[in-house]
């Protein structure tokens, strides 16, 4: 099979997270099967134009900011020369419409929307703008096939209008191999952690505030924050401000070896996202034997078994959170039980599984459009 993919970056881009990890890990399975993958996507400073990256055919054309645009062009110009057997059309942001031109067999992946979230991110008008391009996803993609990520952004497709029946769901899952899948020995002071882009949405700065109340009933309670983003000034003033001194470690960029060591230590791990499309992180957090404290929102609550993998939140509340923490944090009985079954809860989901659905959605996708 002959496929190709749009999507904004690669996962070598600087500005790529989970829609990356989850495009490279599922369709790079499938090149190595022995079909032809070929991701068209940004380029960036430094980046080659062509490359061959995890067996997929890399293709880099247009900037990150005018992609979307970039996209109905290069179909015009290359797309009947290329002749896919299908699209892959992977929505993140904004969508690029490929049902209005491209002539061909149709998937898009639909991680989450942004819905009214974007404005938390970004200002007005850049808000309105990725808004009103979401808003005629169900218009232009009301016929196309769609593999979303997690039970709440599937429930949230036909909310908008998706037909039930074009939406199939195909997990997220993790590279298992790069976790220990068992509790290890962890810090000896009371480590909470939080691990992603440092971006406002994130609202790690929640997790900042709960450490406060953490540090009275845990003085040497400290939170390691690993990722990097544009939010670390404001993060890092935040603590200062809050007194918080030796109890915040900003580690930045972490390679997956350290990742998986300083998530392994942790005693907790906090994702405090006001929407994901899954909550990738979670997962990571579970198979290092760590339970993971989450708000209760869209995407994050598909990815913990709440009391079992760890304990969801209602999002924004600063007390909830904290006090939430420090329940874990006392009952060592209770955070060792969440910690096992945790292991087992991340156990369940494999890349493996998850290429090998996509592939069959592929096929079947390509088979009901040449009926």
């Amino acid at each position: 099979m002959k496929i190709l993919i749009f999507n904004w970056q690669d996962r070598l881009h600087p500005q790529s997270g989970g829609a990356e990890v989850h495009l490279h890990e599922i369709f790079g399975r499938i090149a190595r099967k022995g079909h032809s993958v070929t991701l068209v996507c940004c380029g960036f400073p430094g980046a080659p134009r062509t490359e061959v990256l995890d067996n997929i055919n890399i293709i880099r054309v247009g900037s990150r900011s005018t992609f979307n645009y970039t996209v109905p062009f290069w179909w015009m110009h290359n797309g009947k020369r290329f002749a896919p057997d299908i699209v892959i059309d992977d929505v993140n942001k904004i969508p690029f419409y490929t049902p209005l031109y491209v002539k061909r067999p149709v998937l898009a992946i639909l991680h989450h929307f942004f819905g009214k979230s974007i404005f938390q991110e970004v200002g007005k008008l850049s808000g309105t703008y990725v808004h009103l391009f979401e808003e005629r996803i169900a218009s232009v993609y009301r016929n196309t096939p769609i593999c979303t990520v997690s039970e709440s952004t599937r429930a949230e497709c036909i909310e908008r209008g998706l037909p039930e029946k074009n939406v199939s769901i195909i997990y997220n899952a993790l590279e298992q191999g790069q976790f220990p899948m068992k509790v290890m020995e962890k810090a000896t002071v009371p480590t909470i952690a939080f691990f992603g882009r440092l971006k406002k949405y994130k609202s790690i700065d929640h997790i900042i505030k709960a450490l406060v109340q953490v540090r009275k009933h845990f003085p040497t309670a400290r939170l390691e924050v690993m990722g990097t983003g544009d939010q670390r000034e404001s993060l890092e003033h935040l603590a200062q401000d809050l007194g918080l001194g030796d109890g915040m470690v900003f580690h930045g960029y972490v390679a997956d070896e350290q990742k998986a060591e300083l998530l392994s230590r942790a005693h907790v791990v906090v994702n405090s996202s006001i929407k994901e499309g899954w909550g990738i992180t979670n997962l990571e957090a579970n198979a290092c034997g760590t339970p993971v404290v989450s708000a209760d929102v869209p995407g994050l609550r598909d990815s913990v078994m709440n009391g079992v993998s760890g304990i969801l939140y209602p999002y924004g509340d600063v007390d909830a959170l904290a006090k939430t923490v420090v329940t874990i944090l006392s009952d060592d009985e209770f955070r060792i039980k969440l910690s096992t079954n945790a292991i087992e809860w991340a156990a369940r989901f494999t890349w493996d599984n998850s290429a090998e659905e996509m592939l069959k959605l592929c096929e079947s996708v390509v088979h009901d459009w040449q009926r």
